[in-house]
């Protein structure tokens, strides 16, 4: 509760600057913006939060976004498929990028970082040679997805609402969610319980797959195209606004709705520097910076915890 109050006060604090520094950013074409690309990321992040609640990370993210929706351009525009069968393909593409990753990392205990990075790169390939690096213009036939609205928000941000919601149940509320946590906080000690904790891996690494190739469809349905090159560096501001949202880079820790606030932060940043002049290579270091910090705040909240905890335990004794 504590940390969310937080982030709202720092949330609050970035608004506020931004609209003393630029006249236009707090109209309603600046919060549509945000509300645009919210969907994608809080879809990324909230995979990105379950995969470091156990103690693993997956920098594949990006990449199986941008490979899920070639092939649901490819199958399109060029193979002529209908929408629900090149979407379910697209889908299909994120869940095996993610199953791939889990067993992976599950069967022959491999560290998860090197695991997801040849991912990202061989997903990327794969985009490519999908495409023939080109990006493949689908026309309108999904475009539906994006426009369709309901009290005034559009389709993918209050499905990306609903995603938060159900996350956030199952993270706090659920066996499954649990057995997340406790594998994040001491591995060793669930599986003496005799808890399955590969079978509870392999399931969150294909869920962010599949997260990733849902991200992959929000993004081809507003764009109406498929970029081989999209997604690049979405799993590093995934990790930030999980980071920011006060998950553990170490596991054992985080929750959905901080995730959100922190997607929001990380949102209301971009645009704001954008709306302020400020030049590519600008943003990418003050971005950069922002992801070095929330690194830094998470490896010095660990160390007060632990320590904090040593007192306790020390004084009982």
């Amino acid at each position: 509760m504590r940390e969310g109050l937080s982030l709202v006060v720092v949330l609050a604090v970035l608004i506020l600057g931004f609209g003393l520094m630029s006249d236009s950013f707090l109209s309603s074409a600046s919060f549509s913006i945000i509300a645009n690309q919210l969907p994608t990321a809080l879809t990324l992040a909230v995979a990105m939060t379950f995969v470091l609640v156990v103690g693993e990370i997956d920098l594949s993210i990006g990449s199986v976004l941008a490979v899920s929706q070639a092939v649901l351009g490819v199958t399109m525009a060029q193979l002529g498929w209908s929408w629900p069968w090149a979407i379910g393909a697209a889908l299909a593409t994120g869940l095996l990028a993610g199953m791939v990753n889990g067993a992976v990392v599950v069967r022959w205990q491999l560290p998860s970082f090197i695991v997801t990075l040849g991912m990202m790169e061989a997903a990327r390939g794969g985009a490519y040679l999908v495409t023939d690096s080109r990006t493949q213009y689908i026309g309108t036939d999904i475009e539906w997805i994006a426009e369709a609205s309901l009290l005034g928000l559009s389709a993918p941000f209050l499905c990306a609402v609903l995603l938060v919601l159900a996350a956030q149940t199952v993270l706090s509320r659920t066996v499954f969610g649990r057995y997340a946590t406790a594998i994040g906080t001491n591995l060793e000690a669930v599986r003496l319980a005799g808890i399955n904790t590969n079978r509870v891996k392999l399931t969150i690494f294909a869920m962010s797959g599949l997260l990733a190739g849902l991200a992959g469809v929000m993004q081809v349905s507003r764009l109406a195209s498929a970029d081989p090159n999209a997604g690049t560096g979405f799993e590093l501001n995934a990790i930030a606004a999980a980071v920011i949202g006060g998950t553990r880079l170490m596991g054992g820790k985080g929750s959905i709705i901080n995730t959100f606030y922190g997607v929001v932060i990380m949102g209301v940043l971009a645009t704001g520097l954008t709306q302020i002049g400020a030049q590519d290579p600008t943003k990418r270091l003050v971005t950069g910076c922002v992801i070095v910090l929330a690194v830094t705040a998470d490896f010095y909240r660990e160390r007060w915890s632990n320590a904090r905890g040593l007192a306790k335990t020390g004084a009982s004794s």
